[in-house]
This record gives structure tokens, sequence and C-alpha cells, in this order.
């Protein structure tokens, strides 16, 4: 029987509810979305889209503020995210009210007069100010590419030489030095697949390969460029555009070696989906919401998935109707910047009113023809409906959390930090990366407010960040890591998001170790080296609300609960705590304007101290706790009805300096 899996009935108001069809319960028992409710959203956001043109059709600039490229790029941005959701609605067939069309008199006016007037597009650059347009061009080639004939082919030669041209100054300008590689690799495909190939082209596509294979990891995870960064990046690019340049040129054997990569990626990355449709939050630029579909998608175009057509289509739907119904469009067919609506303060400064519309990723979905097995099988359950799901992917640092009481995920973060290896261990935290936990139902709590998932020594007025992570060793259902802590000073003003100098603490370091079972965690913290009688804490889930009056908080010696909704987050101190307590979280985080973080509260003394706690974020009431005892080094964890488990931190963290 299909009980909790079942999303219930859509509630919409607006435009967009009348646009929707009926719900298909039979061939979509769970989500109840079908194709033509994907066909229904695309074709609303092109629709009002065009509300936004400019008058010859080159830049599309939507209303809010701008990002630090400034508007000329800002429109770019807006009228290259479109043309890929118009291009893939065009390829499966779908295109049925013309929106490709008027994509191709912008093509013709952005390179009229390129970086001359406020219709044409901006001049594109090396990395830095007028780098930007790099991803909008990949975005054009890409579509261009899916769509040859009725855009690249309805223009004439002098204008197809003058979009050659601009095409040309990207792949020859400096990307970033990560996923961006692959940017001028997606037009280089593009030229060359239609007879303009050269050395410069060719140049491009060996190197973004080969930069790829050194980013490889292993158990199909790459990182987005040199040093350890695993986030939704994975899926949306280091997947994404390898495959469609390889299955796009006709290079069979390109794409079995990368879709067998896609494959052993979807293994695990597939795990991360909550049972309500929700993504992973987690990483920058979640504002692209859907595209962290994309790779799901691309499993099935490229039949390189470890899910079946109805298993693929249950992600899917389910991640297309989340934002569908938590408000990411607004009442003028926009998309918002943030999460469910707009969220200011988890936004990236390049994020523009454009920014959004990568949300297209995702439909890559709609490439797949309406008789494909995807669109015809019916959905299917997962493995989380029925048992708990925990997988250590050691090559990103991160372990998998899923329960089935509830469908929610988390996310434990022991390798992952988004630092190049020649950037220095010091700065500002990053709430995006640093945390130690990411779920789908929080969001992490920003910059100068109490942070969520945290462990903090404090010195001088200054709490301490954890930028560097050190991935150290793995188990079935553990990780561990170790980080130097910094103490970051925000420079001009306090409430600056850049940070440097600050206390130092020679030698420091906090050995960390989380482990899991069902919904409960333990956290395991040894600092070494860090002087006694100095504050030292530790931050549970951060749950969100609309108002400070929507949470209930309970506290009992070391321990502390605080519900807000459906969610319970919970710490408990088990070893080495004092106390514990609740922070307010003012900025609120993506799922809500106000944010409740429990807390415990200890004091470090002399030599290495071990502070052990029990966490725990649940939809569903536990009655199930966990328990903790230490001798020396030695933590002994006891989980309900199983053994214990033991953890020697002498031996797990052997050799560090």
């Amino acid at each position: 029987m299909l009980l909790k899996p079942v999303l219930p009935t859509l509630q919409l108001s607006g435009a967009l509810a009348s646009l929707l069809p009926g719900e298909d319960r039979e061939l979509s028992p769970y989500t109840g979305f079908t194709r033509d409710h994907w066909v229904a959203v695309a074709d609303h956001l092109l629709a009002s889209a065009d509300a936004y043109r400019s008058p010859l059709g080159a830049r599309i600039n939507f209303p809010g503020r701008p990002s630090q490229q400034g508007p000329a790029t800002d429109g770019l941005e807006g009228f290259a995210r479109t043309f890929l959701l118009a291009a893939f609605l065009h390829a499966g067939g779908s295109d049925k009210n013309g929106h490709l069309r008027k994509y191709v008199d912008g093509l013709i006016a952005g390179t009229r007069t390129v970086g001359a007037d406020d219709e044409s597009w901006p001049v594109v650059g090396h990395i830095g100010r007028d780098g930007q347009p790099h991803v909008e061009a990949a975005g054009i080639a890409l579509s261009l590419h899916l769509t040859k004939d009725d855009t690249w082919g309805r223009l004439q030669p002098d204008e197809q030489d003058r979009l050659a041209a601009w095409f040309r100054a990207t792949i020859e300008h400096e990307p970033a030095p990560n996923n961006w590689y692959l940017f001028p690799a997606t037009i280089a495909s593009f030229l060359e697949g239609v007879g303009r190939a050269d050395e410069q082209t060719q140049y491009v596509l060996d190197r973004a390969l080969g930069l790829i294979e050194g980013w490889y990891r292993g158990e199909g995870w790459y990182s987005d460029g040199a040093g350890d960064a695993f986030d939704h990046y994975v899926g949306w690019a280091m997947h994404l555009y390898p495959v469609l340049h390889a299955r796009l040129r006709g290079l069979t054997t390109l794409e079995e070696k990368l879709g067998s990569r896609l494959n052993e990626f979807l293994e695990s990355f597939a795990k991360t989906f909550d049972r309500d449709g929700s993504p992973l939050y987690y990483g920058r630029s979640m504002t692209y919401r859907t595209a962290t579909l994309a790779s799901v998608a691309l499993g099935e175009l490229a039949s390189q998935t470890p899910l079946s057509p109805g298993q693929s289509r249950r992600i899917l739907s389910a991640g297309l109707r989340y934002f569908v119904e938590h408000g990411s469009i607004t009442e003028h067919g926009v998309l918002s910047l943030g999460w469910h609506g707009e969220h200011l303060p988890t936004l990236q400064r390049y994020s523009g009113p454009g920014s959004p519309y990568w949300a297209s990723k995702g439909f890559l979905a709609l490439m797949l023809p309406a008789d494909h097995p995807v669109w015809t099988a019916a959905e299917e359950s997962l493995p989380a409906d029925e048992s708990d799901y925990v997988r250590a992917v050691a090559p990103a640092g991160l372990l998998i959390q899923n329960t089935a009481a509830d469908g929610l995920v988390r996310v434990h973060n022991h390798g992952s930090d988004h630092l190049k290896p020649d950037a220095a261990d010091a700065g500002a935290p990053d709430p995006l990366y640093a945390r130690f936990a990411y779920s789908t139902r929080t969001g992490p709590t920003s910059l100068h407010d109490p942070s969520d998932n945290e462990l903090q020594v404090k010195i001088r007025r200054v709490w301490s960040a954890r930028r560097r992570i050190h991935a150290v060793a793995a188990g079935d259902n553990w990780l561990a890591s170790w980080h130097a802590p910094r103490f970051p000073q925000f420079s001009p003003w306090v409430g600056s998001d850049t940070a440097d100098g600050g206390p130092v603490l020679p030698s420091a370091r906090i050995d960390s170790i989380t482990a899991v079972q069902g919904a409960l965690e333990v956290r395991i913290h040894r600092l070494v080296w860090v002087p006694p009688s100095l504050p030292v804490r530790l931050a549970g889930w951060a749950v969100a609300g609309p108002h400070p009056s929507a949470f209930a908080t309970d506290i009992a010696g070391t321990t502390v609960a605080v519900q807000g909704g459906e969610l319970q987050s919970r710490v408990a101190g088990l070893h080495g705590w004092e106390s514990a307590g609740a922070s307010p979280a003012s900025f609120g985080t993506a799922y809500g304007e106000w944010a409740v973080v429990p807390e415990l509260h200890g004091t470090t003394s002399a030599g290495s101290t071990v502070y052990v706690a029990g966490v725990s974020l649940s939809g569903v009431d536990l009655d199930e706790s966990v328990s903790a005892t230490v001798a020396g080094a030695v933590v002994r964890v006891s989980w309900p009805d199983g053994p214990e488990q033991e953890f020697d931190l002498n031996d797990i963290f052997a050799g560090i300096r």
C-alpha cells in the first residue's frame, strides 16, 4: 500500500494553478505529476519571461537587485538560461507555443555591436570583472547544439560569423579554476559540430577532459576543481557538460566512460532527495533549485542510471512539484532569488535576477520524448521508503543518512570545504560548506547569526571557524576529520562578509567523528592543544519558521529540544558538556524568516578534552535515545537495540601533527 510516501493533492493559487493539468494518480501514484505538468511549468516560465525581453530580444531583464556583474550581464544571463529551457522543450517536441524562435532574433541582436549599446551582449573577458559571460556563452552554445537546424540553421552566414566570433572570444580567455573550464569546452564542442573546428577548439576540449580526470575522485564523484569541493555542481556541471558533449558529438567510447561514472554517482546521489521532493540544501547556487535534478534526467537520457524509469520520474516530479508548491515562482511567473520564496541572506554576490533560471537544467528531462519509459512507466517506490539508509561516500568525505520514518535526508560533512589547495586556511567561515551537517528540510544559518551544526571555541570574544577540513577515516556508519580552529576578525566592520587576522592558536586542532544509526547521530569532538578555561559550544540543527512564536523549546540539564512545525531538533550532552540552551537566528534560513538553534555549552580544560553529544533532527516523534561513555581516548557508543560501537581516537587520528 502507498501510505506515507504519497504527496497530498497539490494546493496552488494564481496563474500557474489554472495552467497545470489535473493530477494522474494512476500513472503517478506518489506525486500526481506527469510530463504534461513539466511542459506546463516550462511554458509558463517562458511565456512570463517574454514580458521582460528587451525590444530586439537579446536580453531578458528580470526584476530585482543587480548582481556584482551589472545589468548588461544580468540581461544576458536571463536570455541564456531561459534559452536553454526553450531548447529542452523544443528538443523533446513540446514547444507548441514557438518559444524557441524568439531566441533567434536575440542571437542576431546580441552580437550585432557587442558591448556597444543597451541591446547587445557584453564583451567577454578573463575571469573577474568581465568573466561572467563565459557561463552564459556556454548555455547559449549548448542550446544551439540541441537545436542546430532551427536556430543556427536559420541565421545568415554573416550572422553566424558574428556569433562564432563572440564564442571565440570566450574560449580564448581564462575561466575560473573549476567547472568553468567546461564552458569553453561546451562552446568548442558546438563550434566543431557546425564545421568550425581548429587547433584552439581541440585544445580547450582536450584541456577540459584532462582536467576532469584529475578532479575525478571515485565512486562517481568529481571535485569542482582542485581541492575538495563536492556539492551540486558535481551533478549539474561536472557530469552534465561532458556527457552531453560526448552524446551530441557521437563519441561513443567517451560517453560510455563518462556514463559509467554517472551511473555510479547516481547510486549515492539519488539517495539525497527527500521523500517530499526537496533536494539537499548544501553548497552555493542553491537558487538554481530544479537544476539539482539534472543528473537524474541525464542518467535516463544516456541510459546510465541505477534507477528504474518509474523511480527516476518519482524523484524528478517530486522535485518539480516541491518547488512549484513552495512558492519559488512569483505571481508574475518569475523565479525568485531564494529557495522557497526570496531569501537574500543565503545568496552569493554573483547571483542576479536571471540566476535562478539555471533551474532550466533540471528540465533536461523534457528531452526525453513523451513515449520514453520515464514518462510511460508508473512511478515506483524507492528503497528509502521501506528502510533506513546510511552510506559513507569516502572520496567526498560525506555521510548520507536517510530515514524511512519521515523521508528526511541528512548529509554529514567531513571532507568538503570548497577551499583551493593554494588558498589560505583563514578568513570568514562559509556557512554553505563548513558546517558539520546539512539536510533536505533545514538550511544553514547565515554569517553573523549563531551557527548551526558547529563545534566552536571562543577566545578574546571571537568564536572559532572551521575552514579547511582534513578527512581522516570512514566506516560503514561514520566519518572522521580534523580541522585547525581559526578565529576570524571581520573587516572593516563587524558585519562584513570578509575576515582575516584574529587570534592564533599554534598546533591547536579539533578532531571530529560523526556516527549515525536510524535518525540518531553521535558527534564526538576532541580538542587538542586548546588552552584551558575557554568557552566551547556545540550547535545542532537550525529549525526555521515564520516568526519567533512558531517554536517551542524544552531545556532540561544538558538536553535541549526545539520544535518548529513538524520538525524537532534535539541535542543531548553525553560527555563533557555543562549546560544546554537555544539561540535565535534572526536572518532565518532558506526555509523560513526566523530560526532557532539548539546548543550545548562547556569549558575547555588542560590537555586533550573529549566532548560527546547525541543529536537528532526528525519529522516524527523519537522515542529512542543514545548513550556514550569515555575512557581516556576511547569512546563507546550504545545505540538503541544494538551493540556498542567503539571509537579509539588515538588510533583513528594517529599520525596527525
